[in-house]
């Protein structure tokens, strides 16, 4: 069990405001934090890194303490076993890709290797990091998040200068490697859409207060629909059941839950631009 109960004063774009976390979350699960810039949703990470201090409060993961004010313990980074993922890749360009991966790694070398094979990224050991483009660079952080084995994955906005296809691809990726590692992971992302396919469960913060927690579905979907509509989204799941195929469809900042059969669901594929038609209870999906 992770326990997080702390607070810290910040400053944001309207003035001081106080940051309050109260959680109690289950190890191995992937959690979002979304929210407006400015709500405190970066310091959440920093603060679980060892990079910033709460006022006061106290975090632990099982019987590991990372903080407690009361008892003024403080781990240090290095001792909190968790993979930072930065937005601006935070790599080393004077080292190679190996070298990027390998850094804070001090363990078996054929660890390293499988990170490596599974992030695709054997070709590339040798080369700088200034020949790679943003994709390939997201990958080397990744894999050097990853390499050190961490109970902890922090994801600080990881994707958000990647095209929409490697976004896509990557954010597979991703969601495989963590499930592969069985690492808890937290991101921070204003991509309704990514935070709606990787997530277990989607902390919501508002002036640094939680607003809102629960699984992507109940925070985002839609309770209730108009009779008629008409809309064009993005494809962001495609579940294939026993007798039809579920289809959810991030469209005008909402998000759509449809059911299909089979033949209807034939060739639609998830990032593709579709337009969505509704009539009563017969919803019709076509690609644009």
């Amino acid at each position: 069990m992770i326990e997080m109960d702390f607070s810290k004063t910040l400053f944001g774009p309207q003035g001081e405001f106080v940051l309050r976390i109260s959680l109690r979350l289950e190890e191995g699960k992937f959690f979002s934090i979304f929210g407006k810039s400015g709500a405190g949703k970066t310091t959440i990470l920093r603060i679980l890194a060892g990079l910033e201090t709460p006022d006061s409060g106290r975090i632990a993961w099982g019987d590991r303490v990372y903080f407690d004010s009361s008892a003024k313990i403080n781990l240090p980074p290095q001792q909190r076993k968790i993979g930072f993922m930065f937005q601006n890749y935070a790599l080393f360009p004077h080292l190679s890709v190996y070298d990027n991966i390998a850094f804070a790694h001090k363990g078996d070398k054929k660890h390293i290797q499988e990170v490596i094979a599974l992030m695709e990224l054997d070709g590339l050991c040798q080369k700088s990091i200034n020949t790679l483009s943003g994709g390939q660079a997201q990958r080397v952080a990744m894999a050097r998040a990853l390499v050190s084995a961490p109970d902890m994955l922090l994801l600080d906005e990881p994707l958000s200068a990647l095209d929409g296809q490697m976004r896509l691809k990557l954010q597979d990726e991703l969601k495989a490697l963590r499930e592969h590692f069985a690492i808890t992971a937290f991101l921070v992302s204003h991509d309704l859409g990514e935070v709606y396919r990787l997530s277990d469960s989607v902390i919501c913060l508002e002036n640094g207060t939680i607003s809102q927690y629960g699984s992507p579905a109940e925070i985002f979907l839609p309770q209730h629909f108009s009779a008629k509509m008409q809309v064009s989204g993005e494809i962001l799941l495609i579940s294939k059941q026993p007798l039809i195929t579920i289809v959810d469809i991030l469209a005008q900042g909402s998000i759509i839950k449809i059911a299909l059969s089979p033949q209807e669901a034939d060739g639609l594929k998830v990032g593709a631009r579709v337009g969505v038609m509704a009539k009563a209870f017969s919803p019709i999906v076509v690609p644009l």
